[in-house]
């Protein structure tokens, strides 16, 4: 185990990718027992519920810090016209969600994608940023998908949007104070 404890200041690298054409797979079959659920004008607590479920042990915590600083752009964001949340649910339960932002005119940004802890390792995952790829790429006027992954996410993701079709365009070195232990030694 190789745990960096709260409070320890960390450097971190975000890389930021895109995608300039739709790929020319099939919509993808997901598992028996998933469907998707569209959420329609949700309350921030739901989006949060699963932001943190999913992003916790990735150290996502940026739009906790909003909603103390600025819970009316968190609102703003969330409920957003332009804003999807999509929820993968499985025997009463979310096993991940994606976010998809068609704010900015040609774009679709996949602002958030991942999957609980339970179901991470289960095959859902490839399946699911599929769909999500191309829910996001069946707006009218998309021109390009973009999404961004950083070193403290899962040590996968960089490489699986690769593999679907991301490029990367940019990278930003930053550094972080962790706000939970961080125990990298857990994702294989």
């Amino acid at each position: 185990m190789t745990l960096i404890p709260a409070g320890t200041e960390v450097p971190y690298t975000v890389t930021f990718l895109e995608m300039t054409e739709r790929p020319d797979w099939p919509m993808p079959q997901l598992p028996g027992d998933i469907r998707l659920e569209r959420a329609i004008d949700p309350p921030v607590w739901y989006f949060l519920a699963l932001y943190d479920a999913v992003g916790r042990d990735y150290e996502w915590q940026d739009r906790f810090d909003q909603a103390e600083d600025d819970p009316a752009a968190l609102q703003a964001f969330v409920r957003h016209p332009e804003v999807v949340i999509w929820t993968a649910m499985a025997r009463g339960w979310p096993q991940g969600f994606f976010v998809l932002d068609w704010s900015e005119p040609g774009t679709c940004d996949l602002a958030y994608f991942g999957l609980v802890p339970q179901a991470v390792g289960n095959g859902l995952g490839k399946t699911l940023l599929q769909t999500a790829i191309l829910t996001g790429w069946a707006a009218e006027g998309v021109e390009r998908m973009t999404v961004n992954t950083c070193t403290l996410d899962h040590p996968r993701a960089l490489t699986l949007y690769q593999r679907l079709g991301f490029t990367p365009i940019a990278r930003e070195k930053r550094r972080r104070v962790l706000a939970n232990d961080h125990d990298p030694s857990r994702f294989p």
